[in-house]
């Protein structure tokens, strides 16, 4: 049987969601039906060796100065003329604009864009140009039900051409009860300690929200609660956070775990997952959280008011409130039991809806249904 060809088209290959998505997919997409190469402007990590490891090529063509820098989209049909795909599929701006240009001049066969955020500040004529390119393409996807909404209503892409399909997740490896005893001795954590966990980059404030968490749990520790706040996560903010909890007096309660590959054994001492985003297209740490059965608060923005189901999985607050925030975080610290329903419902529902392997049937799906198609 002859193999499909896919060639994936990215912006930057780091360790984001994007690209660890792609790398659920070369891992899972059954070997024998399906070939695959990638297309990256540049590489920012170490996650290209996990591609490599897997016998996946990874061409490099340099940063795209502008939707149309055909210097760049040269370097891209180079690929397409070679490797003579079925399937070209792009995700974020820059590999959706590769995609589509190239995939259109180059008469690939079928031509997926991807769609992984919900943008907000998006102007007119990045969401115009992204309609044009929804025109040469078969399908457009949306990684979730937030993003779909999007595409549709601000973007005016046909609906007859945009699928849902949700991100998927890996599960996070099993952590021994060792690893947590001497994890929570090396940061200091009591053993009566409530662990308010959160997981991200710490690069725009105005999005991430860290400083509501780190306000919220002020107000905790106020009241007397022996909270711990673990946040998992490095950049350019940071400095601002350390700051914050000095000037608030809970330096000692907030704990900056840095980036950290491994995140398994951060979520395993966590008692809450929190993630108060002003906006998120998904939010794929939640499913992580979700995946070690731990309760969620979360802002009812973007994707996760998809993810989080309220009241069952979880509680959604607006954002921005900080209040809000810490009652949700006070509600689940006083009662056990709720934190156990919230845990157990939430991995039922990841397991269901959020996983890889969920994540790339469906993908494989959308591929084969492409192929029976002229």
């Amino acid at each position: 049987m002859k193999k499909i060809k896919v060639l994936h088209c990215l912006e930057t290959l780091g360790a984001g969601g994007v690209e660890r998505r792609r790398l659920s997919i070369v891992k899972l997409l059954p070997k024998d039906r399906f070939e695959v190469k990638i297309v990256c402007t540049q590489l920012q990590s170490i996650l290209h060796e996990e591609f490599e490891k897997l016998g996946i090529e990874i061409i490099v063509v340099g940063k795209l100065k502008h939707p149309f820098d055909f210097t760049i989209h040269q370097k891209v049909q180079k690929v397409i003329a070679d490797f003579r795909p079925d399937i070209i599929h792009g995700a974020v701006f820059e590999g959706v604009s590769m995609a589509a240009v190239n995939g259109f001049l180059k008469k690939v066969p079928h031509i997926v864009i991807e769609e992984t955020s919900d943008p907000i500040h998006r102007n007119w004529k990045a969401n115009f140009l992204l309609r044009i390119f929804s025109f040469v393409s078969d399908k457009v996807v949306g990684v979730s039900q937030a993003t779909c909404d999007y595409l549709t209503y601000k973007a005016k892409i046909n609906p007859k051409k945009i699928k849902l399909i949700n991100n998927g997740v890996k599960e996070p490896r099993a952590v021994l009860e060792t690893e947590k005893i001497a994890l929570k001795k090396e940061l200091h954590i009591a053993e009566n300690d409530f662990v308010i966990g959160s997981v991200g980059r710490m690069i725009d404030d105005n999005n991430k929200r860290f400083s509501d968490l780190i306000k919220a749990v002020s107000l905790l520790f106020e009241k007397g609660l022996p909270v711990k706040l673990l946040l998992v996560g490095e950049g350019k903010e940071r400095p601002k956070y350390e700051k914050l909890a000095e000037d608030l007096g809970i330096s000692s309660q907030v704990i900056f775990a840095k980036y950290q590959n491994d995140v398994a054994k951060y979520y395993s001492i966590m008692d809450v997952f929190s993630l108060v985003s002003a906006n998120e297209s998904f939010g794929l740490v939640l499913a992580e959280a979700m995946y070690c059965r731990l309760p969620i608060v979360a802002t009812r923005v973007g994707g996760m008011q998809y993810i989080v189901d309220e009241n069952i999985t979880g509680f959604l607050v607006e954002k921005f409130n900080v209040m809000a925030i810490a009652d949700a975080l006070e509600t689940i610290y006083k009662n056990q039991e709720l934190r156990t329903a919230f845990g157990e419902n939430g991995y039922s529902r990841v397991v269901k809806e959020f996983s890889e392997t969920v994540y790339v049937n469906k993908i494989e799906q959308l591929y084969l249904e492409l192929m029976t198609k002229k």
